[in-house]
């Protein structure tokens, strides 16, 4: 037996690789070969004959995971791995249901809603039903859709404790209805829906619970309640159950110290769930980092320490220590800017290719000065996870003319592209459309049809008639009839150039002053198809399943091709990254950690896992960089220095200017006291107030976060006088910075 892909593993990841038939979890620090664990664990099962490539499952976050690990298994063993069931939760729900639609009770050509697709729906049925938007905003509505899908409850089961979740509530099941009707399906669905199916269908559940004897999960630290259920039921431990050791084992793999989610319902809980459903009693830790030098491991294992609930792990490296952290403090958002452009021309100069350097950013809002920083400097850059390519204006109505011509029961599709190109339909007629469906209970499509029919030239030549010769809506019907008949035998790649060219796309953006590139990304959409059809990982290469990719393709983070070009990116959107050299910026209090942190129950913790997420991306080198004041949200903001500079221990990091950042040497000031400075970088005269009172008896200080009654939260950051004329300036977040006294103001601690 040939088992030469062990060979490289380190003690723990050969543990983990070869345990025998049981239930694991294994605690994946970041940069210690997760994925080589999970695709070797994978060989390892195959190899040895504990399961067939058809009985395993192994479930990824994103599809590009999931196509890496499928390239890996190829590479160790001789095995055709097309059709093994890898892949996300959504892409993995979306075969099961594909595969037994009837029993799903969808048709066969469902489609997916990406979430504009959703949003627009959400919005059309919040108008059929004369709902105001100001009271119930379609994204709200939207998100408590998905909120509701995402723990597993239907509309009837949802929240109504007031008036306004009541009409919530009955938006969902309107919104329901509308989706069965159209036969659509949104992401939450996919994975409710075939939860559902599993769940009531006793056969279906035991043909996969014997099929899938092992089921592999990786960032299981990111998993959902019903992603976690939806597994559960898959490995045979039905509600209120445990598992027994005959039972279909679990191997999740997952870091709790990276857990940064919880705004999707991504619960870190859920790995203190599974040792206790599944029994697990030993935990395999995998602690040695390939990525980072000692430094930067060490920083931070100090701070993720602070946090309370999490299972314990130590990162280490048998690398060098390599730099300590470099400290800028800056005067304004400007200076931090400019600093952050000198050091990266300095790391180009030392031969650091740009895209190996990362500029981190708590919030989208940050990148404005940084990017008009770059820009000024004649600097190449690439905003990672701008607007993704499946979601552009172009790439949408082209997918919306394909989804059409897929399912004519489509009515969002319909109504994206029935008008554009402009070809004479109003809104008036849009109404009036929508009217007779409703009244006839039928799709768009098929009241169009029955419009077209009623306003089109008659006599023999009727069906000729070019498309171009019938206005408005017969001229639509027309046009969507003919390319309908037009596509059956042609291959994906030509029928999407089909599509594109007839449909009007193409001569509308050739009209177009600036359509170039909109051009350039329909010639792109074309070349996805190709490869789409090219991929020998696929079953089914067809215009339903392309569809479907592309729905599901549109939540993943597409960085553009293309010359070398620095990395902008909020912290969220660098996990599963590293770079040799990473920029954190804005770490100052109120911006990271966020403001909303201090209202929500752990905010703190997940800010200080963002925050861990951050620094674990550098490899060698690594920037720490605040300001003193930074114009944000059309209000300049004063700042005091982020609370998370004071959890890594001071030896690990150096100050590149006249930072506070450090107590003692030369200064008697207070780390991290409040200042105002004028001049440049280098030598600049400075006022400091000191991060104290008078009155040593004040319950308050500089840096505390503090409540007011009119003003909302705030932090303190500066103080003056005692007793009765005692007053603090607080910087509050939505009010910009006042003067109060202690005596009137009514603070409270937040």
């Amino acid at each position: 037996m040939n088992t030469e892909f062990l060979t490289g593993l380190n003690e723990r990841q050969h543990e983990a690789v070869t345990l025998p038939h049981q239930s694991a979890l294994i605690l994946a620090g970041a940069g210690s070969g997760k994925t080589r664990v999970l695709t070797t664990r994978i060989a390892w099962l195959i190899q040895t004959g504990q399961a067939s490539p058809a009985g395993l499952l192994a479930v990824t976050f994103t599809n590009k995971t999931a196509k890496e690990m499928l390239s890996r298994i190829s590479s160790m063993l001789p095995i055709n791995t097309r059709g093994m069931w890898v892949g996300t939760f959504h892409g993995l729900c979306n075969r099961l249901l594909r595969a037994h639609y009837r029993d799903a009770g969808l048709p066969q050509t469902f489609q997916i809603l990406d979430s504009q697709d959703q949003l627009a729906l959400v919005k059309r049925l919040l108008k059929a039903a004369n709902v105001d938007e100001e009271r119930f905003p379609p994204r709200q509505v939207a998100w408590y859709i998905n909120n509701h899908k995402d723990q597993g409850r239907r509309a009837a089961d949802a929240d109504a404790y007031d008036g306004d979740t009541r009409r919530k509530q009955e938006l969902y099941a309107i919104y329901d209805e509308q989706c069965q009707r159209e036969g659509v399906v949104d992401f939450a669905e996919l994975l409710l829906r075939c939860f559902e199916l599993l769940s009531r269908n006793e056969i279906l559940r035991q043909h996969y619970r014997e099929r899938f004897r092992h089921i592999l999960v990786d960032e299981f630290q990111d998993t959902n309640r019903l992603q976690y259920h939806w597994l559960r039921l898959l490995a045979g431990v039905d509600a209120g159950a445990t598992a027994r050791a005959a039972d279909n084992a679990i191997f999740a793999v997952g870091d709790d110290d990276q857990s940064i989610y919880a705004f999707r319902g991504a619960s870190a809980a859920n790995m203190q769930e599974l040792q206790k459903d599944f029994g697990i009693e030993t935990v395999i830790k995998l602690e040695q980092n390939y990525r980072s030098h000692g430094h930067i491991l060490d920083a931070a294992n100090a701070l993720i320490k602070h946090n309370e609930r999490r299972l314990g792990k130590e990162l280490w490296t048998e690398e060098a220590k390599g730099e300590p952290l470099r400290v800028y403090e800056a005067d304004t958002d400007i200076d931090e800017a400019g600093f952050i452009v000198d050091e990266v021309k300095s790391l180009a100069n030392d031969g650091v290719s740009l895209s190996q350097i990362a500029l981190l950013y708590r919030s989208n809002a940050q990148s404005r000065v940084l990017e008009h920083a770059l820009f000024n400097a004649s600097m190449s850059y690439r905003v990672y996870g701008g607007l993704r390519f499946f979601e552009r204006q172009e790439i949408k109505h082209a997918l919306a003319y394909l989804r059409l011509l897929a399912s004519d029961e489509d009515d969002g599709a319909l109504l994206r592209v029935i008008n554009f190109p402009a070809r004479g339909i109003g809104n008036r007629s849009l109404e009036q459309l929508q009217e007779s469906a409703r009244a006839a209970g039928t799709s768009l499509w098929t009241a169009a049809q029955a419009m077209a029919d009623a306003r089109a030239p008659k006599g023999d030549d009727a069906d000729a008639a070019p498309a171009t010769v019938l206005k408005g809506i017969p001229g639509f019907v027309a046009l969507i009839t003919r390319m309908r008949k037009s596509i059956t035998e042609l291959p994906l790649p030509e029928l999407m150039e089909h599509v594109i060219e007839h449909s009007g796309l193409k001569p509308h953006y050739q009209a177009e002053r600036e359509g170039a590139d909109r051009l350039s990304n329909l010639d792109e959409l074309i070349n996805a198809a190709a490869g789409f059809v090219a991929d020998e990982l696929l079953e089914d290469t067809g215009l339903a399943a392309f569809l479907a990719h592309a729905s599901l393709e549109s939540g993943d983070n597409q960085a553009q091709a293309g010359t070398d070009a620095l990395q902008l990116m909020t912290v969220h959107a660098a996990k599963g990254l590293e770079f040799h050299s990473v920029f954190i910026s804005g770490l100052e209090e109120g911006l990271f950690p966020h403001e909303n942190s201090l209202s929500a129950a752990d905010g703190k913790e997940e800010e200080r896992r963002l925050m861990y997420v951050a620094l674990t991306r550098a490899r060698r080198r690594l920037y720490l960089s605040f300001a003193q004041s930074r114009m944000l949200h059309g209000q300049t903001r004063y700042n005091i220095a982020s609370s998370f500079l004071r959890e890594i221990p001071e030896p690990l990091m150096k100050p590149v200017n006249r930072t506070r950042v450090f107590s003692g040497g030369s200064s008697s000031r207070a780390p991290f006291s409040t200042a105002t400075a004028t001049g440049g970088r280098g030598g600049r005269p400075e006022v400091v107030r000191e991060a104290g009172f008078a009155d040593t008896a004040s319950p308050w200080r500089v840096g505390q976060s503090v409540t007011h009654p009119k003003f909302g939260a705030g932090v303190i950051i500066n103080a003056e006088g005692r007793g009765s004329d005692a007053r603090v300036q607080v910087n509050f977040h939505r009010h910009g910075t006042k003067w109060l006294a202690l005596e009137f103001a009514k603070l409270e601690p937040a």
